[in-house]
């Protein structure tokens, strides 16, 4: 049975497709970049490469690359700007299975590019202790936020980068640490961070590195177990003491809660 609440494409809708020029419409082009995020040995770093190739050559740049409109001799077409991101990574660096990928933005601007008008759409990936990135025809290196006027005490873009970057992927970099400093606030994103299993203390450490500055760890632990559905005990401890040979810390995962109540601020000692 048809269902008459479902347009059905008529003979003037297929004239109109038929006679459709695309050529009529100034060309555009679609990107994707990616922002991979992760913390190696305590210190948060975002995976970057140096171009190869012109228009800026030499120059630092996020992964990314044009989105396959269709089937050629590079590959099949990307089906959704998801798979088209997470391609690109791929080619840089191995993922793991258990990895957060979301839209960060789409950035537009005419003289963002100087070939063309190149539209891009951003992802920003989070995952625990990414390995190093695949040698190939462009090196590529995780770089420390620090480098990039994202360092300890500073809480947002305007720091006093080391390495400029091509195009506006400074901006976006900025646009993406700032998404993970915020989401740390009301979401349990951090545990992205974290492998299944972790301690309360390697919990505090993303959120000092992210946020940039030490926490309080009693007040930290407190406010971790008083939040419902962030964490719950797995019954287990860690393998070993803390480094002055303490007691095992107990192991926690992740409580299933998406938003945090009451949020972790920033600000709050």
């Amino acid at each position: 049975m048809t269902d008459e609440r479902t347009p059905r494409r008529d003979d003037g809708e297929r004239r109109f497709l038929d006679d459709y020029d695309p050529a009529a419409y100034a060309p555009a082009a679609v990107t994707v970049d990616v922002v991979a995020l992760t913390i190696r040995s305590g210190v948060p770093h975002v995976l970057l490469m140096r171009r190869s190739a012109r228009p800026q050559l030499g120059w630092w740049a996020l992964p990314g690359g044009f989105v396959r409109a269709q089937d050629g001799p590079e590959g099949p077409a990307d089906p959704d700007l998801p798979d088209a991101a997470l391609r690109v990574l791929s080619h840089k660096t191995p993922l793991p299975t258990e990895i957060h990928l979301e839209q960060l933005g789409t950035y537009g601007a005419i003289d963002r590019d100087p070939r063309m008008r190149v539209i891009s759409v951003a992802y920003v990936l989070l995952a625990p202790d990414l390995p190093d990135p695949d040698t190939g025809a462009d090196e590529a290196a995780w770089i420390p936020w620090s480098a990039l006027g994202h360092g300890v005490g500073d809480s947002g873009p305007g720091g006093r980068a080391a390495i400029e970057l091509a195009f506006d992927h400074a901006r976006i970099v900025a646009d993406a640490v700032e998404r993970a400093r915020s989401k740390l606030e009301y979401t349990a994103l951090a545990t992205a961070f974290l492998p299944p299993e972790f301690t309360i203390t390697a919990l505090r450490e993303v959120y000092a590195a992210v946020w940039g500055r030490p926490l309080h760890g009693a007040n930290f632990h407190r406010k971790i177990l008083a939040t419902p559905g962030f964490v719950e005990d797995t019954g287990r401890l860690a393998d070993r003491g803390g480094s002055g040979g303490g007691r095992r810390a107990r192991l926690y995962r992740p409580g299933g809660a998406a938003f945090l109540h009451p949020p972790l601020l920033r600000g709050a000692p």
